[in-house]
């Protein structure tokens, strides 16, 4: 406390007025005025007593958030990149869980999402194990229909990925449930596009322009960390990696600067195109680890994620790689510029 505060003197009436005033003001919710009626003063000495109580300690004002989330970091991520929302929670204890997404960051988006779907809303879940923590954590949401974005790593692993992921948030909304039954990377454009016109999956497309809230997952291009990485073969990766690619999201491929690359593989995919992510006006991302730090980065950058559930490892990064200079997720341009 400083010199001139610490010669603040109160006597024992004035103590007991301002803790009164104090209850009234911060724990009943009274105003200054109410306040003020109530005690024969002027609002302007409320506030005065008020001010005072504070630096007396009468009032200890403490903002307290649960321990696994960082309010601090979280708030800077958001101003960095313009984010709508950046939640980063404690990163898991070395050892603990080397998995690239640790299921905490799911249980997280799961409660993001019970707060950002409103009834009626159109909720877009893309293939990644993050969604698939994310909605095996949903106990909550309003009345909503849900759509896979994404075909799957493994048709044969579908009850177990986004197929699974789509019924879950569907059966916990009470709302329609528009899944795809279709491996996410085909043998070539022909294929896939026989595909899409088949009616199941048609029919899915059609609610892409329609989904107000999308929830996706980051890969970095390694294997393990990028599904469709780990899809292709070894010349094709190579050759993508050639060009540069940094991340992958929903078989979208970009580089450091969230330029997308490789544009030819999604005429191979079964997924949301770029532009129609940019159009839905909620995109959150779950994606943490040190392992995914710039590919993180590298996404945002693209303009197409608005939202971003992480980690204190990705956030650390985050904050200190070199600023986007913009706000992409504010903007939503294409840093291609197409």
């Amino acid at each position: 406390m400083s010199a001139g505060r610490s010669a603040l003197r109160m006597g024992p009436a004035e103590l007991v007025q301002a803790a009164a005033m104090a209850r009234r003001f911060y724990l009943e919710g009274k105003s200054k005025i109410q306040i003020a009626e109530e005690f024969g003063v002027s609002r302007f000495k409320v506030a005065r007593v008020l001010e005072t109580a504070l630096e007396r300690d009468l009032v200890r004002i403490e903002i307290r958030v649960p321990a696994e989330l960082d309010a601090e970091r979280s708030d800077a991520l958001r101003a960095r990149y313009g984010l709508r929302h950046a939640v980063v929670v404690e990163s898991p204890a070395e050892g603990e869980d080397e998995s690239p997404d640790p299921e905490n960051l799911g249980e997280v988006a799961a409660d993001l999402l019970g707060e950002l779907v409103t009834e009626g809303d159109v909720l877009g879940l893309a293939w990644g194990r993050s969604t698939i923590h994310m909605a095996a954590a949903l106990d909550r949401l309003p009345p909503c229909t849900v759509v896979q974005l994404t075909g799957v790593y493994d048709a044969g692993t579908a009850e177990r990925g986004s197929v699974e992921a789509v019924r879950r948030a569907a059966q916990v909304s009470g709302g329609e449930a528009h899944p795809i039954y279709a491996p996410m990377l085909l043998p070539d454009p022909a294929t896939a596009a026989a595909l899409r016109s088949q009616t199941g999956i048609a029919r899915a497309f059609e609610y892409f322009d329609k989904v107000t809230v999308a929830c996706v997952s980051i890969g970095s291009w390694e294997p393990g960390i990028s599904t469709v990485h780990d899809m292709l073969s070894d010349e094709e990766r190579a050759h993508y990696a050639s060009l540069g690619v940094a991340a992958e999201m929903s078989a979208h491929l970009f580089d450091a600067e969230g330029r997308r690359v490789g544009r030819d593989l999604g005429e191979r995919c079964i997924t949301v195109e770029a532009d129609r992510l940019r159009r839905i006006p909620e995109v959150v991302a779950i994606a943490g680890g040190q392992r995914k730090a710039a590919a993180i980065g590298a996404v945002l950058r693209s303009g197409l994620v608005t939202s971003l559930v992480t980690d204190r490892a990705a956030a650390d990064y985050l904050l200190t790689e070199s600023s986007p200079g913009t706000h992409p997720a504010l903007d939503r341009t294409d840093p291609d510029g197409v």
